[in-house]
């Protein structure tokens, strides 16, 4: 096999750069909810006060051990400090370009960002999802991001009105049943 294909030696790994997750709609607002906005604070400062200090007291004391290229606490902890570092130069950029939108307690009878929608299906099945941002998805607890399709189709719609939501296998019409705008975990 040709050495073009193989691996000399494992320091590759310890100068390896990796990308930077990019936000996936470049250009686009960050809106956040005040509860996704202090979710991510607070992921930043255990990062910054908690992870990063105790893995740089890992490494600082593998480093002490001598020879660093088959000490794996070093190898280890210079690439988790890495990925630290990375997921905090994120996390600022984030919140630079942030904006906290609370619509809590409005008399929005619309569907905006930030609101939680009941609706129903063709097959009539309900489903509820809330509206917020890019950061905050988890589709496990209905949460969709503000530019997705069901999201878009939703946006201004009232209770009572069908909307269409377009999706790559063809149409459908949603029933907006109940709008409200809550504070979310």
């Amino acid at each position: 096999m040709s050495k073009a294909f193989t691996r000399e030696n494992d320091e590759a790994d310890d100068d390896e750069v990796l990308p930077e997750p990019q936000h996936p709609v470049q250009g686009a607002k960050n809106y956040i909810t005040p509860a996704g906005y202090a979710r991510l604070k607070g992921e930043l400062k255990a990062l910054l006060e908690q992870e990063r200090p105790e893995v740089v007291r890992t490494v600082s004391w593998a480093a002490s051990n001598g020879d660093r290229s088959e000490n794996g606490d070093y190898i280890y902890g210079k690439r988790r400090l890495r990925e630290i570092d990375r997921r905090i130069r994120y996390l600022i950029r984030r919140f630079e370009s942030a904006e906290v939108v609370d619509l809590r307690g409005g008399d929005c009878d619309r569907v905006f960002f930030g609101a939680t929608v009941d609706y129903a299906d063709r097959t009539g099945d309900e489903h509820t999802v809330s509206i917020v941002g890019l950061d905050e998805v988890d589709p496990a607890k209905g949460r969709i991001s503000w530019i997705s399709p069901v999201a878009k189709a939703l946006i201004k719609a009232q209770v009572g009105d069908t909307v269409v939501l377009r999706t790559p296998g063809g149409t459908e019409e949603l029933e907006v049943l109940d709008i409200r705008y809550e504070a979310l975990e």
